[in-house]
């Protein structure tokens, strides 16, 4: 459990390469704490919060007042604790006939403001659930009874997630799971409240910190989407080479049943969309035959990516695992109950994630589901293909290796790419694509649903979507552009990413030459471009350099007309 000065040291360190992020905090109790506590878990993330904070108990003036200092500062993210006491002390203040409306009346408040910062500053909103409140008054019957003020704060909890699902901007940062997990007595202090007005005691702001930013970190791409499991007392007990497959520990029983729900747990990753590979020291075909044969296993070898069972350093492994996945080590979480082993990857992979789990396998769960490794701001059906996608990579993998010529390589694939401009089908995954993409992002914007929606009917942008197949399977929708009609002559790319699982197929050529045949046949005469550097972007540095572009001042240009068609090996899909 972080403590408050750890977090507060970490606003004199010197990191580097820190993403600025404007937010408004805003409460109806004293934040001033809270708010240090945010700018510290965050510098440790790779986010520096320049935070402007409200004076408490202001939050409906500085919203719905335009002239306000909210307005001035002009925020990306407005965060916005309202507190269960002063929710119960509005609820105390009603006549009894009204009790049963306080829920109905804070969501009606909710979406108001939701709508009001949507509409005047286009900011997303992370907004705080309500801790618990058992007034008593009505004892266990509370649950029975609509008047009750217990009945309308979970009411109004059960609300909130109801009104998150159509909002894609709206976010809900669940401090009441905080309380739940350490308890009433350490999350809130009456004593402290009393004197300085703050619902969140010394003990749990860290928490209720390190869980905001958690959330913001999706929002700004970072956010792990690999699990790589190491196998022997890990996910099951015991050592399959010594032991047998008869004698490891899995199953219903004693502490094989800790083993069971913990597998049980990584497959609902894997089909939430998380990638999961194997690293284990093993004999290959002994380490799969849990998978093959024992009939408790609840991971089967389809649930696995990337399958690496040999005697070599776990740290090269996991390079390899890299090398087929094609995505960065800060975005890897390795699992392994070795302290040795977890010591040799943490040490020597610098950005990966390395849990200390911990000795007794039956803690396993509790001490990962504190750890929150897999935050997500966003979901869709391919997510939970990204696994097979993943298995078919290692097959292209292991086909390009057999070739010594690249341009022969590329012609057996086979590859058809569908280009589409934004739709109401595809929009999910550009939104979620633009939020996950950090490395081949020429400008790395991120955007939400609607974002992608009000640009589709915009009439100066001109947006297409790249999805890509070939003889082993469909990769989805792998790329990004948009196009800004600057002027008659030039269209600025305002967006170019890539899925980098598709690199070096010659898709960026692909990409080009679509765009120029475009400007060409809708008379723009060039093609503006931009590379703004971030911490996870410099393999783009020079790709305008690369495909032909001019360097100006600031930016990059092609003239359209004098454009020659690039080589690839892509047609395009009718």
């Amino acid at each position: 459990m972080a403590t408050f000065a750890e977090l507060k040291k970490n606003l004199k360190k010197d990191y580097t390469g820190l993403t600025p992020v404007k937010v408004a905090l805003l409460g109806d109790t004293a934040t001033q704490l809270l708010s240090q506590a945010l700018r510290g878990a965050a510098r440790s993330e790779g986010l520096d919060l320049q935070i402007w904070e409200a004076d408490f108990n202001q939050v409906e003036r500085q919203v719905f007042d335009e002239g306000s200092e909210l307005y001035e500062y002009q925020p990306e993210i407005v965060i916005i604790f309202q507190s269960s006491h002063k929710l119960l002390a509005a609820y105390n203040k009603l006549k009894p006939e009204a009790y049963a409306s306080l829920a109905a009346n804070r969501l009606e408040l909710i979406s108001s403001i939701y709508c009001q910062l949507g509409a005047k500053l286009k900011t997303k909103v992370i907004y705080f659930n309500y801790a618990e409140i058992n007034d008593a008054v009505f004892g266990n019957y509370a649950s029975k009874i609509e008047s009750s003020f217990l009945f309308q704060l979970r009411k109004l909890n059960y609300e909130l997630m109801q009104f998150g699902f159509p909002h894609p901007d709206f976010f809900i940062c669940d401090i009441a799971s905080i309380q739940n997990q350490f308890g009433k007595n350490t999350f809130f202090q009456s004593s402290i409240y009393v004197n300085t007005e703050m619902v969140l005691s010394m003990d749990i702001i860290p928490e209720v910190a390190i869980k905001t930013v958690d959330l913001l970190k999706a929002m700004y791409g970072r956010f792990n989407k690999c699990l790589v499991l190491d196998l022997d007392n890990t996910l099951w007990g015991g050592i399959i080479g010594d032991d047998g497959i008869e004698n490891i520990q899995i199953g219903s029983l004693g502490i094989g049943k800790a083993f069971t729900e913990f597998q049980y747990w990584i497959k609902k990753l894997r089909n939430r969309g998380i990638i999961l590979a194997v690293c284990s020291k093993n004999t290959e075909s002994v380490a799969k035959e849990p998978f093959e044969k024992h009939p408790d296993m609840v991971l089967k070898l389809e649930d696995i990516a990337v399958f690496v069972a040999n005697w070599e350093n776990k740290a090269d492994n996991i390079r390899y695992i890299q090398s087929i996945l094609n995505i960065g080590f800060d975005s890897m979480v390795f699992l392994d109950d070795n302290p040795f082993e977890r010591n040799i990857v943490r040490e020597n992979i610098a950005g990966i994630t390395v849990p200390e789990l911990p000795e007794d396998p039956a803690e396993y769960l509790e001490y990962l589901y504190r750890q929150n490794l897999f935050e997500t701001i966003s979901f869709s059906s391919e997510d939970a293909e990204r696994t097979r996608q993943y298995q078919v990579e290692a097959q292209r993998t292991a086909l390009h290796k057999s070739f010594t010529n690249e341009d022969d390589f590329l012609k057996t694939l086979q590859m058809v790419s569908l280009v589409e401009p934004f739709n109401k089908f595809n929009t999910p995954r550009v939104a979620q694509l633009s939020q996950r993409s950090n490395q081949f992002n020429l400008r790395t914007v991120r955007y939400i649903e609607t974002d992608i929606e009000a640009i589709a009917a915009d009439e100066n942008y001109v947006p297409f979507t790249f999805a890509l197949e070939d003889k082993f399977g469909d990769h989805g929708l792998i790329c990004i552009i948009i196009l800004k009609k600057e002027n008659t002559d030039t269209l600025f790319i305002d967006t170019w990413l890539m899925s980098c699982r598709v690199l070096k197929r010659g898709m960026e050529n692909f990409t080009l030459n679509t765009i120029v045949n475009y400007a060409n046949q809708h008379g723009f005469k060039y093609l503006k471009g931009e590379y703004l550097p971030t911490a996870k972007n410099e393999m783009v540095k020079d790709h305008y350099k690369n495909i032909g572009f001019e360097a100006t001042a600031d930016h990059w240009i092609l003239d359209a007309a004098a454009y020659s068609q690039k080589k690839c090996f892509i047609n395009t899909k009718s």
